[in-house]
């Protein structure tokens, strides 16, 4: 803040601390543009005003890296401590990859030199830049530039370039490798937008499936969940506690992976899928229908909390239509952090869920055989046998047998963990020769398992199908106190339903 003087032609200058001060305090109130934007008369301080047809203000620029690198004075020590809440050094200097020798140098430079030897900040993280589509470089002169807003608010044709919104483009932004330079387009955000659909589809149908459940009155204890659910509760906290880690150094493509991972994996593709018989078709408050609503409950509130910082809107949106309340503050999702319970649960038959995820998804394989040929169409038209020679294979199949046919309560297992629920499939035979395969079913319907080993028919289910649960059973009809389509499950849930609301 130096002005000159007019008749020796910048020769004779005038600054001092009286100069100095008054600058500041315009600064202060009006930002940096009022140097520029104002007059010598209102920039000069009260005992010079009078002169003031007699000086020039200066318009030379400082150094632009000794300015940019001085920053953190005035931008994080000086308000370190304060109500704004800033400390100092600041936790990250986020800038491009270019900037290493220099804002990030100038910076480093100026802290050690004012801070005895220290640093103005505790990590620096740099990135790429952003291509196009083709790998470009985005100019004008191209006409190949696209901005943020563009895939936000969409184009002028939102049929052709509809609005995404923020949450889509952030998702976009944490799953690509920003250490290096990253091409953005229409295919590849509405890539995006497919997980990002299938996330929020995921999230509808955890809400939807708690809309009668009450955590203070329908939760059931740990100790008393089946080992599939237990199972799910130890498999997503090791989810949460990897998608923590991973944000928690910066590593958001890692951490988006898991959380895209999770949701399609082990949720959408197994543990949401065989849910749906024990929510549907389960009478309201039969113990295997609460105690998928008690993993619900804790899988819809991880979810939440594990996806806030990268769709906050969407996570935001969530919370706000929980169908209860939460304990605690519940204003917003963004309180609290992620629940300690929700990742202090133990992992919990491990080996034995993954052998029966391997080899339903085997008998899955020869299913998709036999729908191609339209021997059967949904999977609980299908009856399959399964026999292996490895005793701890066999030793956890037969664990996991289920009765003959569909009843309520179950004799054998709890009702959830077993074959014929985990697989979706009408009947479960482990059977103790290949021979025993190969004589129930068509030799085009018999494959060796990829993933288990297992030898491994199809055939059509025997009985008739429940026209409630669609399962095949034997007995449907025989207990028809509610119509002569239904297994003896169903007429025990409509029965227990009928009760209930008398």
């Amino acid at each position: 803040p130096v002005f000159y003087d007019k008749e020796t032609g910048g020769t004779e200058v005038l600054i001092d601390e009286d100069t100095i001060a008054h600058a500041q305090s315009i600064i202060a109130e009006h930002g940096t543009d009022a140097w520029f934007t104002m007059d010598e008369v209102d920039l000069l301080p009260e005992k010079y005003k009078g002169e003031a047809h007699k000086w020039t203000k200066g318009t030379d620029t400082m150094d632009v890296w000794f300015d940019s690198g001085s920053s953190w004075a005035g931008v994080v020590q000086e308000r370190a401590g304060k109500e704004m809440g800033l400390s100092f050094p600041a936790d990250l200097y986020l800038e491009g990859s270019d900037q290493h020798r220099g804002w990030f140098q100038s910076s480093l430079l100026t802290s050690v030199a004012a801070n005895k030897g220290k640093a103005p900040y505790k990590a620096v993280l740099t990135h790429g830049f952003v291509l196009d589509e083709k790998g470009f470089k985005m100019s004008k002169s191209l006409g190949n530039v696209v901005g943020p807003l563009h895939f936000i608010e969409g184009g002028n044709n939102k049929k052709l370039e509809p609005a995404y919104g923020a949450d889509v483009l952030r998702l976009w932004v944490a799953s690509v490798d920003y250490t290096g330079d990253v091409r953005v387009g229409a295919n590849i955000i509405k890539q995006t937008f497919e997980s990002y659909r299938k996330l929020r589809n995921t999230a509808r149908y955890l809400i939807g499936n708690l809309a009668d459940y009450d955590p203070k009155k329908d939760a059931v204890s740990y100790e008393d969940l089946p080992s599939m659910d237990k199972w799910m509760l130890g498999t997503m906290s090791a989810s949460l506690n990897e998608v923590d880690d991973a944000l928690s150094k910066y590593q958001f493509g890692r951490a988006t992976n898991e959380v895209l991972r999770f949701a399609t994996a082990d949720l959408s593709n197994f543990y949401l899928d065989v849910a749906k018989d024990r929510l549907y078709i389960s009478a309201v408050d039969d113990a295997r229908r609460r105690s998928c609503q008690t993993v619900l409950h804790a899988l819809l509130e991880g979810f939440a909390k594990s996806i806030a910082p990268i769709m906050p809107h969407m996570a935001e949106d969530i919370w706000q239509n929980l169908p209860y309340k939460v304990d605690g503050d519940d204003s917003s999702v963004f309180e609290g952090g992620l629940s300690k319970e929700h990742m202090s649960y133990p992992e919990f038959d491990t080996e034995r869920w993954k052998l029966v995820r391997d080899v339903r998804a085997d008998v899955n394989q020869v299913l998709e055989l036999a729908r191609q040929d339209k021997l059967v169409g949904a999977s609980l038209d299908a009856a399959t046998y399964i026999y292996t020679s490895d005793d701890n294979i066999r030793k956890v199949l037969d664990g996991l047998e289920g009765d003959e046919s569909l009843i309520s309560p179950s004799v054998k297992t709890n009702g959830v963990d077993e074959l014929r629920t985990a697989f979706m499939i009408s009947q479960v035979n482990v059977v103790d020769s290949e021979e025993e395969v190969t004589s129930s079913c068509d030799a085009a319907y018999i494959a060796k398992g990829e993933l288990s080993g297992c030898t491994i028919g199809v055939k059509k289910a025997e009985g008739t199908k429940c026209g409630r649960c669609w399962f095949y059973d034997k007995e449907v009809g025989n207990h028809n106190e509610h119509g002569d389509d239904l297994c003896q499950r169903c007429n025990e849930a409509i029965f227990s339903w009928e009760k209930k609301t008398d």
